[in-house]
């Protein structure tokens, strides 16, 4: 079960590997592979709204990048069985992620909550939307009536998600992000200062030149790729959808204790 208060560092590092939020996580190697490899291959499915025009087309390339910000093997060779995410490497993004996170409390910025992984990231960014708030940030409100081919976006406990035959939809799209920037510039209103997000929703905030922290799975490598050419702010590697969503909680709170808003 989650610890209870805030952890130490080592305490979140040894959490993180017990519930398999980091260490070794249920993505297998093949699979995490097959998402590099397709990234490579110009598959837009994976580029999470962002433009890698033909900067990553070789997959040892995006494997490396992997290896170093995510903590996947480094051998090319290794192509069946369990793969791992290293959860010093986690814990090191959190801190990056919270020291951002200073920044817009000491500012009262504007900031955008958003998900593609409702069912486990969706109380991460909701928990951290409230932080904020309570530190005197806007947490934008996301403009009415906006949807796209895939569905209708709308802000469940201030975190924007999307929603499909009134269900909360999994999506790696760019596209929700994109109609609520153009609906805040279509309404007159300022851009968010800073964006936290995941999957698509992350990588187009960057695209479009928006801070952006994301957080992203092993077979996830756009937003590690935008974050290795400063696209994005901060890219936090994690499985993001444990057994239990709240697994996440001594995450979050050492997020927010580091970033002074606990």
């Amino acid at each position: 079960m989650p610890i209870p208060g805030t952890p130490s560092r080592a305490e979140l590092v040894d959490h993180l590997v017990r519930t398999r939020i980091a260490g070794d996580v249920a993505t297998p190697r093949e699979n995490n592979l097959s998402h590099y490899r397709k990234l490579a291959n110009g598959d837009r499915n994976f580029w999470l709204g962002l433009e890698l025009g033909d900067r990553w087309t070789d997959e040892q390339d995006v494997l490396a990048v992997m290896a170093e910000r995510c903590g996947v093997s480094d051998d090319p060779e290794y192509r069946y069985g369990q793969d791992t995410i290293d959860p010093e490497l986690t814990v090191d993004a959190l801190e990056r992620a919270a020291a951002r996170l200073r920044k817009a409390a000491d500012g009262e910025q504007r900031v955008l909550f958003a998900t593609g992984h409702p069912g486990g990231l969706l109380d991460v960014h909701r928990a951290t939307a409230a932080a904020l708030r309570g530190a005197g940030c806007e947490i934008v409100v996301v403009p009415d009536g906006l949807q796209t081919d895939e569905g209708y976006v709308f802000q469940f406990a201030d975190v924007a998600v999307l929603e499909h035959g009134a269900t909360l939809w999994h999506t790696h799209s760019g596209e929700p992000m994109r109609a609520i920037l153009t609906g805040l510039e279509r309404e007159g209103r300022p851009l968010p200062d800073l964006v936290v997000a995941d999957h698509g929703w992350a990588g187009c905030a960057g695209q479009l030149g928006l801070d952006s922290i994301g957080y992203a799975d092993c077979n996830d490598p756009a937003l590690f790729l935008a974050e290795a050419e400063g696209t994005l702010q901060v890219t936090i590697p994690l499985d993001d959808h444990v057994k239990s969503p709240r697994y996440y909680d001594p995450m979050t709170a050492y997020l927010l204790a580091e970033a002074g808003l606990a």
